[in-house]
């Protein structure tokens, strides 16, 4: 179970709190952002930002000065008296801000990875339409397993991260009807990722699979148990956790 640090919902067009309303589900879009050190650094603050709004954008719920209020009531809700290691989400619709701090669960050794059929509705897009992942999610120890998701036999992203593959000294990861996200994106500047459809069938043919995020930062998958597959190495971790250690 998730522990919380801050809870809070604002109305969105004069900044009035209201009682907290994680608004999962709802017509909307959220971002979440690692918050890190004593005083809480927000990591790749600058491109969350840039995301979220293209997305209010996109979903028509974008309004005059929504950039400057999300800020100040992000900036208002870190305490430059704790030591942070936890998840900052901030969450929209037209009407409701909410914000809230959440511990974050350090990924444990031997971390397994399970398959569902599911794609995300606007999978491009980090939407609030997340009650069947909640759902599946909810049935397992964070920390200790995540969910692949499968669409008509490809491999898309997990229901907290993108996935990077590795074999043959390179890496790989989904490019279609899932969200690439920043903390991804920043990596692709550091390393080359080839971006492609990853069919299902071919999992095994991969050395190492990681998953990569806000939330597991780097974490390489031990297990995919209904496939069989079991990591070969670590080489590809190797190379690529000296660029995201935060």
């Amino acid at each position: 179970m998730a522990i919380f640090l801050l809870k809070k919902s604002y109305q969105a067009n004069n900044q009035k709190e209201i009682g907290f309303k994680d608004l999962w589900g709802s017509y909307g879009v959220f971002t979440t952002i690692r918050l890190f050190g004593k005083p809480g650094k927000l990591i790749l603050f600058k491109s969350h930002i840039k995301g979220l709004i293209k997305s209010l954008k996109k979903y028509k719920i974008y309004s005059k000065n929504i950039e400057k209020n999300i800020k100040h009531l992000i900036n208002s809700s870190i305490k430059k008296d704790i030591n942070y290691d936890h998840l900052l989400r901030v969450a929209l619709t037209k009407k409701i801000l909410s914000i809230s701090i959440r511990k974050r669960l350090k990924p444990k050794k031997n971390f397994e990875l399970k398959l569902i059929n599911f794609r995300r509705i606007d999978p491009e897009t980090k939407n609030l339409y997340y009650k069947k992942i909640l759902k599946e999610l909810n049935k397992y120890d964070p920390s200790k397993i995540d969910i692949a998701l499968v669409y008509k036999g490809k491999i898309l992203e997990t229901c907290t991260s993108n996935i990077l593959f590795f074999k043959n000294r390179e890496f790989f990861s989904p490019k279609n009807n899932c969200y690439i996200g920043n903390t991804i994106n920043y990596l692709k500047k550091k390393i080359k990722i080839s971006f492609k459809d990853i069919n299902y069938k071919d999992l095994k043919k991969f050395d190492e699979i990681m998953l990569i995020g806000s939330g597991k930062g780097v974490t390489p998958v031990k297990y995919i148990k209904q496939m069989n597959w079991k990591s070969k190495n670590n080489f590809g971790y190797k190379k690529i956790i000296k660029y995201l250690n935060f």
